[in-house]
């Protein structure tokens, strides 16, 4: 339920606005593209980023048949003019609509949202409903602004009315400047920024305001699950800092939001079962990035979970998350 995907060619949206550092690809001789950030070198990919049959191919390897899809967030660009950000993000949720269209069995798609203007992504969300996508993949802050901001609730709401499901993925990561060493943004700021955007949207009320609203948080939930106690004990002990918004102990949210798998660790995932159980975690790789489970969870099937905690988290939590019968992929 957490992989990415870009179109193989897309317009080099820097070049069309004529500002800013988005992403464009840029082709290379042996099959790979270099994402561009402007003029500016991001990262090279691969044909399993765009190529959907190779992806299909990869996944039989693991015995998946369904991808949950979005686009990778750093094409989000919510730093972006609106209007230029709400085309952008139309291009790829097209994208991601007719793949899904072509392959039913084998994927279900995430749209995004130009995040920074409630009016546009509420517009883009009513569109995604009905080209076919089941829900919205968004970052773990909007320009800085934890997702608590009450210029975003108007957006949640939507989300809620349409039944669309909301995935948390962290980026822009904090104190991304004073440690790029060795990783440091992905290794520590992830988890980091994951749990920001959990402590945000409990502490400023949306989970409370809005029950209905399915919530995944990526990557295991960063580190808001194994840090739980120390932010419980400064809800009790500092109410007055914490507790400002919304009374209620956030340990009381558990099993109300959805986690994915990956902790690349058995002992690490039974700890974040046992606090929220099994119908609460997801099935999630991060495909095809080096940092996600590429195994798409082998070192689930090779512990000694139960067949039925196994089967919570490959399929029916998903399912449940996305609003979807399983019934329907048989």
């Amino acid at each position: 339920m957490h992989t990415h995907i870009l179109p193989k060619t897309m317009p080099n949206w820097t070049e069309k606005f004529g500002y800013g550092k988005f992403i464009h690809l840029e082709p290379n001789s042996d099959g790979s593209a270099n994402m561009m950030q402007g003029s500016n070198f991001f990262r090279r990919i691969v044909e399993n980023c765009w190529d959907e049959n190779m992806r299909m191919e990869e996944y039989q390897k693991f015995a998946t048949q369904v991808q949950v899809v979005c686009t990778i967030p750093v094409m989000f660009s919510y730093w972006a003019k609106p209007k230029d950000c709400a085309e952008l993000s139309r291009f790829l949720n097209d994208h991601i609509a007719e793949l899904v269209q072509r392959f039913p069995k084998n994927y279900i798609g995430l749209g995004t949202v130009p995040m920074q203007d409630q009016d546009e992504a509420m517009k883009e969300l009513e569109r995604i409903k009905s080209i076919g996508l089941v829900g919205i993949q968004i970052g773990s802050n909007i320009n800085d602004q934890n997702l608590n901001e009450e210029e975003f609730f108007p957006i949640f709401e939507t989300c809620s009315r349409l039944g669309l499901a909301v995935m948390v993925h962290p980026w822009q990561m904090m104190g991304f400047d004073s440690m790029k060493k060795y990783w440091l943004p992905w290794l520590v700021g992830m988890p980091a920024e994951t749990s920001r955007a959990a402590c945000s949207m409990i502490f400023g009320g949306v989970l409370e305001r809005l029950p209905n609203l399915r919530v995944c948080f990526s990557h295991a939930g960063g580190s808001f699950l194994p840090t739980l106690g120390r932010i419980e004990h400064g809800f009790n002990c500092r109410p007055d800092l914490v507790a400002v918004d919304n009374d209620i102990n956030p340990r009381n949210y558990l099993g109300k939001f959805w986690v994915d798998s990956i902790t690349h660790d058995i002992d690490a995932l039974k700890y974040i079962l046992r606090m929220q159980g099994s119908k609460r975690v997801c099935l999630g790789s991060d495909y095809p990035f080096p940092l996600g489970d590429l195994e798409i969870g082998a070192f689930i099937e090779k512990s000694d979970l139960s067949q039925h905690e196994i089967e919570d988290i490959f399929c029916n939590a998903t399912m449940e998350w996305l609003g979807l019968d399983k019934r329907y992929f048989l």
